[in-house]
């Protein structure tokens, strides 16, 4: 059984967060999901940008190292896109993370001041057309990352939808996150 500090994207903590968390307590693991914008959920990655713009993107991580603050060090961070950069930055800074989980965004470990612990297992998962994760740079940041550490994987699924994983927004793919279930299920194990 594994412990979780699962942080939501742009949209809020929707309903197809909820559900991913669902089936991984179902597995048998604890799991933790702050609300990082106090019962807002949003329809649009625009509308999301815009109130994480308004509240600052520093106050989206600070909430998120907060949260991880009132839990003990041996966690799996786990993060959905704009969720990536605090997992990211907790797991690669926090001493006894036991692993990362990041979906449809990774950053380069230069950007914490430390590298990437090399035993540390992460699982990084996105579409591998999906602009935001190609164009903007961050297939690169996880390929890199997959090279330096010793138990990291990088996962493409066919598509170009950014929150592929959400049940509850049209981009979802049903047969792309069941996979992602089952790869992140076998990591938790």
């Amino acid at each position: 059984m594994a412990e979780v500090l699962m942080f939501h994207h742009v949209l809020g903590k929707t309903k197809g967060i909820e559900a991913i968390a669902d089936q991984l307590r179902d597995a048998g693991h604890i799991v933790h999901v702050p609300d990082l914008f106090d019962g807002r959920t949003f329809s649009s990655l625009e509308e999301g940008l815009g109130f994480v713009k308004e509240i600052g993107f520093e106050e989206v991580t600070s909430r998120c190292i907060r949260a991880a603050g009132d839990l003990s060090q041996d966690v799996v961070y786990a993060g959905f896109s704009l969720g990536v950069p605090a997992a990211q930055q907790l797991a690669q800074t926090r001493e006894g993370s036991k692993g990362a989980l990041f979906f449809h965004a990774c950053l380069p470990t230069s950007e914490f001041g430390t590298p990437w612990p090399a035993d540390l297992p992460v699982q990084i998962h996105a579409m591998n057309a999906d602009p935001f994760f190609v164009e903007d740079g961050d297939i690169d940041a996880a390929r890199e990352l997959v090279e330096s550490a010793n138990h990291a994987e990088l996962f493409l699924y066919e598509g170009n939808e950014h929150l592929f994983t959400d049940s509850s927004i049209p981009s979802y793919d049903a047969e792309a996150t069941k996979l992602v279930i089952k790869r992140v299920l076998d990591f938790l194990a």
